[in-house]
Order: C-alpha cells, then structure tokens, then sequence
C-alpha cells in the first residue's frame, strides 16, 4: 500500500509541473527531482529513479488518459490539452484510501511544536475525509460546506524560493506594480516567506534598492536562481521581524501602544480573534470593553479597525484616530454624493 500511495502523490506532482506556466516543458530530471523533493525532501536521485518517473507518465496516460507528449524542440514534456488536470478526475478508492492514511497520520502530529500552527488546517483535512466514506459524494455538499479559497498565483514559487533562503543565492523575476502596472526586474536576496490571509509573500533584501523589501507570489514572472551569493542584513532575525506587526507589513519604526473601546458585542469577537498577540482587556464596562495592544501601525491594521466601523472608537495615539475619522467622513461624502 505505501508504494501505491507514493505513485498516487508522484502522479499529482507530476501534474502540477506539467501545468506550471512558469517553467514550461519539465524533463524526466526536472519531474524526478520534483517528486523526490516533495516525498524526501532531497533530490540526489536515491529515493527515485528516472524509469520510476516513466512509469508514472505511462500510468497517467494508461489509467487517467492524460494527453502527455515530449516535445524535442523544447526537450521537455507538456499536456497537449492545454486545461487538462488530473486534479478533474474523481478520486478512486485508492486516492481515497491514501489520503485518510496521510490524514490520520498527519493529525496525530498536530500538537506538536513543528506543526502547532498547521494544526487547523489538519483538522480540516481530517475533517472532510472523515465525515463521509465517500468524499466523492456530491450531495455531500447539500448538507456541509467547507469554506474554499480562490487558487493563488504564484505557488510554484515556492519551492525554489526556499532552495534560494537556504543556500543564500540571489534570484531574479519580474514584479508588477499594483499602482502602475509596469513590469520590473528585481535582483534580491531571499529571507524569508510567510503566508497572510492565503496569499504568499517573499521577504527579501533588494540589493538595487540596498533595503528589505516584501514581494507578493501572485505578482511575480519569469523567476530565476542564479549562483550569486547573496547579500544578507546582518541584524535580520526572521523569528522577530513580524513580532510587532500585523499582517505582512513590517519595518525598522518603533510599535505604537493603541487603546481603544469596542461595544460588548463586537469585543467578544475581537477578543476571540485578537488583532494582535499583545491585545489585552483593560477595562470591562457595563455596554463598552477597553483594549490595549502595542504594534506597527500597518494599513493591514487600519483596515481591520475600519472593519468594525461605529463599533469601534479609537483613543489613542490621536493621529490614528484622526486617520479613522477621515476615513469614515470620505465614506460618508462617497455615499452622500
């Protein structure tokens, strides 16, 4: 059974890299090294060989129809339907059955210190394979909805990316400016990744701009690691870099201590999911809660204070409150108009 879970999972990372935009045209190395870095987290060629990768193509083909070809202009293989994807095909009693047996696995480790902060997303996984026999059961979803993410862009970088971190090579891609929309090349040592709300970024020291600078996935093209040794900030400590934020904004500005009153209703929403880890209850009066919390003030942070609206009256610092006040009087003059 393990060997045919391992097939099930090779065939599922061979898929995605047949359908990486970003790195078209895989060779039997390039998905051998893939599945073995996923499985073994290692990619010498010990645990997988280049005939294993031939077999699984051959199986794909054979047992899921996938309309794989080798192109010899581009000495890689491809799908030649450009929207086929093996994740479309309904799960077998074989996928089901390795997939519980990752879930059980997995949850037993939930509380444990490497994989504490996974341990939601564990249970979810636990959860949708356990409460039906069938997962493929589509009246399933009559009676129990899961809440679903929007694909994210970029997850493919991922993985060379933390190559990058680890090794202390320079990379480059192209990046789009959300405010221009113009494309361009940046050169940078990679520090650290870190996920906000689904979505990935790469924190990285620019070495055209000389400062850490923070890069969204979804907004990166045409990815490539180089052999450059990279340049690191001597005081960067990625367990403290985001200790005083909120969200994925972070810089070298000292945190602010922020008070604020909430109505009993809404603080017993923020106090169940705090803004920050330093929040605490000050104050609990009779239709107000008092909170305190010392962080960066972020435009994350403005915005979830926004969130609340007239729930929600800051104290201090005065200039945040002066923000928050002229924010809701644009929204008044938008609506007014």
């Amino acid at each position: 059974m393990p060997h045919i879970k391992n097939a099930l999972i090779r065939y599922r990372i061979i898929d995605k890299c047949l359908r990486n935009k970003y790195k078209p045209f895989p060779s039997k190395q390039d998905l051998r090294q893939a599945c073995e870095e996923a499985l073994y987290g290692d990619s010498t060629g010990e645990n997988i060989c280049d005939s294993t990768i031939e077999k699984d193509m051959f199986a794909m083909r054979m047992e899921h129809d996938a309309p794989i070809k080798y192109s010899k202009r581009d000495k890689g293989y491809y799908y030649t339907e450009d929207d086929f994807t093996i994740n479309e095909i309904p799960l077998s009693e074989d996928d089901v059955q390795a997939i519980k047996f990752a879930a059980n696995t997995l949850v037993q480790f939930r509380d444990v210190d490497m994989f504490k902060q996974f341990g939601s997303a564990l249970d979810k996984i636990f959860d949708r394979v356990n409460i039906s026999n069938n997962p493929n059961d589509k009246e399933l979803d009559n009676y129990v909805q899961f809440e679903t993410v929007t694909e994210f862009k970029g997850s493919d970088f991922l993985s060379p990316l933390l190559k990058a971190i680890k090794e202390q090579k320079v990379v480059y891609f192209d990046y789009e400016s959300f405010v221009s929309g113009k494309k361009k090349r940046r050169k940078v040592t990679p520090l650290l990744l870190k996920e906000y709300r689904n979505r990935w970024y790469l924190i990285a020291f620019d070495l055209v701009k000389d400062s850490i600078i923070t890069y969204g996935l979804d907004r990166m093209m045409d990815l490539e690691l180089s052999e450059e040794m990279g340049k690191q900030p001597a005081n960067f400590n990625a367990e403290l870099f985001f200790k005083h934020s909120v969200g994925i904004t972070a810089n070298e500005n000292s945190p602010e201590q922020i008070k604020f009153k909430a109505n009993n209703v809404a603080a017993k929403y923020i106090a169940s999911q705090p803004f920050h880890a330093s929040q605490k209850i000050v104050k609990e009066g009779k239709k107000r809660t008092s909170f305190e919390m010392e962080v960066l003030i972020s435009e994350e942070l403005i915005r979830q204070l926004v969130s609340y609206a007239f729930e929600i009256e800051v104290v201090k610092p005065l200039w945040l409150r002066d923000e928050l006040a002229m924010r809701f009087q644009q929204s008044v003059e938008l609506y007014n108009n």
